[in-house]
């Protein structure tokens, strides 16, 4: 049988595509089996010399390539096959692979070049509209050169269809090959002229998609693009015409004032809600400072906000959010129907009108405005709650939390957001908590109520995500004990039976802020008696009287109740928490006994007092705020190889690394032991000032001199603060209760009150800015190459606007003519008269004239736009 037969039976025979489909449908060996078979088939069907058989083939393998990923580029050459057959229909299957499946590392790319161009050259419109979608989806640098002149051709065609897909494939080639601007760019301008809408959309569009890219490329075309602002009555040509001025307007200021009527007549005119919304965006973006076009532009955004198509409502609240940073009366005239459309139904209505809110909190309404999102919070969804509890937080805490005048209440608004039912941002809270404590002094009184409040809400110890705000109360209530009103019941907080549900690392906050408050009561108590007590006395006096009514029962007791809570957890499995609780346990062990014995507590040669004093020194030290670029500044010392291996540290560091060897003593002598050496060694230190001082205090004190600004001053007396007066303010008075709803306090934020001090890093420490993406450098260059090509045909275009112009005038009336031929003969007559002279000049003008030539070569390569505005 002959091959011609052959591929005849195969085309009688052969499965079309809605043949494909219903198989598909229909099969029972599974899905994959099916596209195995299928293109087993589809691979023998495709290497016949039949076109119709092979087109069908190409046909099956892009409906499987689209819709179940299968890989087509081993058919790239028999999509080049398909698309060089005269049949229209065979054409647009080739075509269709070709943009599915081609890219620039195609290896048979440069085969299609003279087929698209003969396409581009065909009669048949159709054929020609292949060949420039072809072109748009996989136009490279060599297609978009060698079919410039083509595409030339088509930007002047007298069919409306195909001048319309030219210009649009304009763009891929300028992108590709920017010299084609120096011949398409001309045509592409004239187009701006023309009657037809299809035409006038598409050339608008592809500046449009320019100015995008390079504003200052298209500002020669100002008024060519006010003619179409003005003339044009098609909504989606206007809209293109305002994105592109709303660009031209931010790089030349003059061109708004032209501009701002014709945008302001469409407002007026048009009933377009898309066209209404676009001369807004326009004015309160781009022409702000013009009041009218303002004042109008805010009366079309309220009438979006009263609409009640969502999809109206939500581009009101984006326009609001655009001309706020300018002119937040706007956002404060329309302030109920942003606080209403907290309640709408759709999400994203209701998170634009949150951002919008946000955005005129400021410290005289900071209160009223955080009342009201609290408010919504509370019956809100979990998503839009919890993004009303972050937005406030990131408000508030800006800048070092500029906008608060009263700590009091903003720590009393920080516990209520906890007792939210759908807070999920614990570790939000948790920093604030914190950061409060170390930055403002005077909010620490209510910051200790308010964590010993979240500490005996059982509520809090089930819910996974506010654990780390417990964390954080915990350790306020620690750090920060001497302003505790009854420290008996911050342990029985700190150490209630239901803190097992707590994560171990938690769990070990509290046993330290117990063992904190332990230390602070046993060195009130020994204080007491004393004249002269060793922390000052302005702290003293701030702390309850309670503090100073320690008696023997109550420090037993409290004694009593820590070892019996610590207890169970000396034997847990987690390493932290069972290091933690013997370290406290084993400090008891040592003062119990003493305690036990009614000995004279305030003797400074007992065991008991040494110890608490050395305990107290350790958390005497203040914490303050870390520069979170802090080591980052800090110079390696010469010498010093972070990199190197320390694989031999065992045998240069032996000696220190060696085991105590001493099983004979028990582990309460060994802390007491531990303990009296150092403190003897501190007063042996303290006592001997003539004598050189250590090697270890010498380092840290010529650290210390060398990087100062990374210390932060402490409370007491240091000989290092050279007399400089700590940064923490006074402390308030404590208050008598908590407020019991902060949304509706009786005690309103004192806005008259001094606000108080804030400790704050250097600027730039508390936000560091995310590094900026790096640009692709290749986009970069092709984007400034693509503009300069365009300034240049911009200049060429206008200087011959100027001499068609004058050759008009010349060619206007013979009066003229004469007028300038006596001109020429007069200056012909001047020039005679001036040959001598440049002749005298002739040798030195020849001597400047290679770098005469240089400057107007430099010149030449920079192009100079003129001034063609209106």
């Amino acid at each position: 049988m002959s091959s011609s037969s052959t591929s005849i039976m195969d085309n009688l025979f052969q499965r079309s595509l809605e043949d494909l489909i219903k198989g598909f449908r229909l099969q029972l060996l599974g899905e994959s089996n099916f596209i195995s078979r299928a293109l087993e088939e589809i691979r023998r069907e495709i290497k016949v010399t039949d076109l119709s058989t092979k087109s069908t083939a190409l046909h099956k393998l892009s409906y499987l390539a689209a819709l179940h990923g299968v890989d087509m580029s081993w058919a790239a050459f028999h999509a080049v096959e398909v698309v060089s057959s005269p049949r229209f229909q065979h054409k647009r299957i080739g075509y269709q692979a070709i943009t599915q499946s081609f890219h620039e590392q195609t290896s048979v790319l440069l085969l299609i070049t003279n087929q698209v161009r003969k396409d581009l050259n065909s009669a048949n419109e159709y054929e020609v509209s292949l060949a420039l979608e072809c072109l748009s989806r996989i136009g490279t640098h060599d297609l978009a050169r060698d079919l410039t002149p083509e595409v030339f051709t088509l930007l002047g065609s007298s069919k409306a269809f195909v001048k319309k897909k030219a210009i649009g494939v304009v763009l891929r080639v300028f992108e590709k090959y920017p010299d084609a601007v120096k011949v398409c760019f001309k045509r592409l301008v004239e187009n701006l002229e023309s009657s037809d809408p299809q035409i006038l959309s598409a050339v608008v569009g592809v500046f449009c998609e320019l100015a995008t890219r390079d504003p200052g490329s298209c500002l020669p075309l100002a008024p060519e693009l006010y003619k179409v602002l003005v003339d044009s009555r098609n909504n989606w040509v206007l809209i293109k015409v305002l994105k592109i001025f709303a660009k031209l307007a931010s790089i030349e200021p003059r061109l708004g004032k032209k501009v701002a009527e014709p945008i302001c007549e469409h407002m007026r005119r048009t009933v377009a809600k898309s066209l209404v919304f676009e001369c807004i965006r326009t004015v309160v973006s781009s022409l702000s400072d013009h009041e009218a076009a303002v004042k109008l532009a805010v009366a079309k955004i309220r009438e979006f906000l009263v609409e009640d198509d969502p999809n109206l409502k939500y581009l009101g609240l984006n326009a609001l959010s655009i001309v706020a940073p300018k002119h937040l009366w706007a956002v404060l005239e329309n302030k109920e129907a942003v606080v209403k459309a907290l309640s709408d139904e759709d999400p994203n209505v209701k998170l634009e009108a949150l951002h919008l809110l946000m955005s005129m909190v400021n410290e005289d309404n900071v209160s009223e405005i955080s009342r009201i999102l609290m408010n919504y919070a509370l019956k809100s969804d979990p998503l839009f709650c919890n993004e009303i509890i972050f937005s406030v937080l990131s408000a508030c805490s800006r800048n070092a939390y500029e906008i608060i005048v009263d700590f009091d209440w903003y720590v009393s608004l920080l516990g209520e957001m906890a007792r939210i039912p759908h807070c999920q941002r614990g570790e939000e809270i948790e920093h604030q908590l914190i950061d409060i404590g170390m930055r403002v002094r005077d909010a620490r009184p209510q910051l200790v109520r308010v964590s010993w409040a979240l500490l005996i809400d059982p509520a809090l110890l089930g819910n996974l995500f506010l654990h780390p705000i417990l964390s954080a109360s915990a350790w306020v209530s620690g750090e920060y004990v001497e302003f505790c009103k009854n420290p008996y019941e911050t342990v029985e907080a700190l150490l209630q039976p239901r803190t097992g549900l707590l994560p171990p690392s938690i769990r070990a906050v509290y046993i330290h802020s117990a063992f904190k408050v332990l230390v602070f009561c046993l060195r009130s108590y020994f204080s007491a008696e004393e004249s002269t007590l060793s922390f000052s006395a302005q702290e003293f006096s701030s702390a309850s009287s309670s503090m100073n009514a320690f008696t023997y029962e109550s420090i037993l007791n409290l004694v009593n109740v820590i070892e019996l809570g610590l207890g169970p957890l000396s034997g847990t499995h987690d390493v932290e928490v069972q290091e933690r609780a013997k370290n406290v346990l084993g400090y008891i062990g040592m003062i119990k006994q003493e305690l036990a014995e009614k000995l004279n507590l305030q003797d400074n040669e007992t065991e008991v007092f040494r110890v608490t004093a050395f305990m107290e020194d350790v958390f005497s030290e203040e914490l303050g705020p870390v520069s979170a670029t802090a080591q980052e500044k800090v110079c390696v010392p010469g010498g010093l190889e972070l990199k190197e291996n320390l694989g031999d540290l065992e045998e240069i560091c032996g000696e220190f690394l060696k085991p105590v060897e001493s099983d004979s003593v028990s582990d309460t002598d060994k802390i007491s032991f531990s303990v009296s050496k150092l403190r003897i060694r501190d007063q042996q230190e303290a006592s001997s000032s003539s004598s050189p001082p250590h090697e270890a205090s010498s380092l840290l004190a010529e650290h210390r001199k060398r990087h100062g600004m990374y210390y932060l001053p402490s409370q007491k007396d240091d000989p290092d603060n050279n007399g400089t007066p700590n940064d923490y303010p006074l402390a308030n008075e404590l208050a008598n209760e908590i407020s019991p709803d902060p949304f509706n306090p009786k005690k309103k934020p004192n806005q008259s009150k001094q606000r108080p001090v804030v400790v704050k890093l250097e600027e730039g420490d508390e936000s560091r800015n995310p590094p900026q993406a790096k640009l692709d450098i290749e986009t970069v260059n092709d984007d400034e190459y693509l503009s300069r090509a365009i300034q240049s045909a911009l200049l060429v275009k206008n200087k011959g606007k100027e001499k068609d112009k004058h050759e008009t005038n010349l060619n206007s009336g013979q009066h003229e003519k004469d007028e300038s031929s006596r001109i020429e003969d007069q200056q012909n007559s001047e020039k005679k008269k001036k040959k001598k002279k440049k002749k005298k000049n002739g040798e030195r003008s020849s001597k400047h004239k290679s770098r005469g030539r240089n400057v107007v070569a430099s010149a030449s390569e920079q192009v100079i736009i003129p001034d063609y505005l209106l």
